[in-house]
């Protein structure tokens, strides 16, 4: 185009917005809508069969009161050869949050956009749509994510808070029984972090700092939690691994304990695909003053030839045809990079392959402890907990009251704001994604009312930098029961002083 102020032209999905009544019947329709899925009295007329039971069950769980979000119907027209995919939001409509009593939902809002781009659009707004689409779908994921370690996490904590007040079985039971749980525990840990990874990734934001990190405990945290791989199905399948442990002690490291797990892990997998028929794997510690850390991971598996060898870290490479991603040691090779560090591969069929990993020592010393422990005196507070997602709610209060606190959960804003008038509070925790009122809109609100209640942001998301100054702090999902006492104690302390 000769105007170069029209070279760009930015083209916006449609949104589809209905409202159906609680019985399933829609009552209005935007003209979006009624080209796509048309005006006819059955809604979902271009559905598949099975979509369409699908669709009215989301809209059958939103008249109950529940919010159903990231739905994907492919929606089948006349003019196309090909389905167009669509994404579907079913939110429940309640009547005003001032009402005397709770009310059954009166209407159900639906509302999405179609998941392809018009014929008109360039290459780059193809591609910008679509990752903008990806980006969306992947922090809602990441949110229930969140939610789900939380309740894994708190559930652990709490298991392991009951076993140590029991008497004893035996030593060695204890033992196993608490390193199982320990196990449980890193993984979630494990886990909720590389979700946050993947949020600061689609935010673009910076990676934390790099720690101080000891290797030799890194090795021995994957070696259990890949054990049911590499010993206890194996067995099952009448297949004997054998490992070969062998750890001297290293220097510390800087970096990212989450990081390095997931880079043994992915060896420790791979080198298990490799040896279907049994062998053996060995894991090895060194440090020498000319090549730093060096850690090795071999197998006696299958080996691979050259001309795989030498593509084995490339983006979406893979031998395993649909049963691999070919990221694994994508990923792998990046991390070890992240960290400054070397990976090298060796490998002869029929014989098996070797990963040679290096990386430089710290040059500083470890951080002094601090000391901060949880406060020497215990006081009870009375907590409100405000958060949509039933197991949240429950094991955060189930890990509070075992600690002597007084905990009154509920399960939406309009509801906790309720309680806050009703009941005194010494602190509230609050969810910030939450249906009919977010968790800053709580916030602000409650501000009004009782100015001086210190209010705790627990949230699995994420962009909260506007609203961060309505509240006294702010915690990640999934939380550890000591950091929620730390902040009862300096919070309620401050404003009891």
């Amino acid at each position: 185009m000769d105007d170069a102020s029209e070279s760009f032209v930015s083209i916006e999905p449609a949104l589809l917005v209905a409202t159906f009544l609680p019985t399933g019947r829609p009552v209005s329709r935007n003209d979006a809508w009624r080209h796509l899925l048309g005006a006819s009295d059955e809604p979902w007329i271009h559905l598949q069969d099975q979509d369409r039971t699908l669709a009215e069950q989301c809209v059958s769980e939103a008249a109950q009161g529940a919010l159903v979000t990231n739905q994907i119907f492919p929606v089948h027209s006349a003019d196309r050869d090909e389905p167009l995919p669509v994404l579907l939001n079913f939110l429940p409509v309640h009547l005003p949050s001032d009402a005397a009593e709770l009310h059954e939902v009166q209407a159900i809002t639906v509302s999405g956009e179609v998941l392809a781009e018009p014929t008109s659009w360039t290459t780059s707004q193809t591609q910008r749509h679509r990752l903008e689409v990806l980006g969306r779908m992947t922090m809602g994921i990441a949110h229930e994510f969140n939610n789900l370690l939380s309740g894994i996490l708190g559930y652990t904590q709490l298991l392991k808070s009951m076993r140590a007040s029991e008497a004893p079985d035996t030593p060695s039971e204890r033992s196993q029984s608490y390193q199982h749980l320990d196990t449980i525990e890193q993984a979630a840990l494990d886990g909720a972090a590389l979700i946050k990874r993947l949020q600061q990734f689609i935010r673009q934001e910076k990676r934390t700092r790099f720690e101080h990190v000891d290797l030799v405990s890194i090795v021995e945290d994957c070696v259990n939690l890949t054990r049911p791989y590499w010993h206890n199905e194996p067995r099952r399948q009448g297949i004997t691994i054998d490992l070969e442990l062998d750890l001297e002690e290293v220097p510390p490291l800087l970096g990212s304990a989450t990081e390095l797990r997931e880079v043994l892990v992915n060896l420790v997998l791979n080198a298990v695909q490799a040896m279907p028929k049994g062998g053996t794997l060995a894991l090895r510690l060194r440090h020498d003053e000319a090549r730093g850390i060096w850690m090795t991971v071999e197998d006696t598996g299958m080996g691979m030839p050259e001309s795989v060898r030498e593509h084995i870290f490339e983006p979406l490479f893979t031998t395993k045809g649909e049963r691999g991603t070919g990221m694994g040691l994508a990923v792998t090779h990046g991390i070890v990079q992240e960290h400054e560090g070397t990976i090298d591969v060796s490998s002869t069929p029929g014989e098996g392959t070797r990963f040679d990993i290096t990386f430089p020592p710290a040059t500083d010393s470890p951080p002094t402890p601090s000391g901060d422990g949880p406060a020497p005196d215990h006081v009870a507070a009375r907590i409100l907990m405000v958060d949509d997602e039933q197991m949240v709610r429950s094991v955060f209060a189930k890990l509070l009251s075992v600690r002597g606190h007084a905990v009154v959960s509920a399960s939406s804003g309009a509801e906790g704001l309720q309680h806050a008038r009703d009941n005194g509070f010494d602190i509230v925790f609050v969810d910030q994604a939450m249906p009919e009122m977010s968790g800053d809109e709580f916030a602000r609100t409650l501000r009004t009312e009782a100015p001086h209640l210190p209010i705790v942001l627990l949230t699995g998301d994420a962009d909260i930098t506007e609203a961060s100054a309505l509240f006294n702090a702010i915690l990640e999902k999934p939380f550890h029961v000591d950091e929620i006492e730390k902040t009862i104690h300096r919070l309620t302390q401050v404003e009891s002083g």
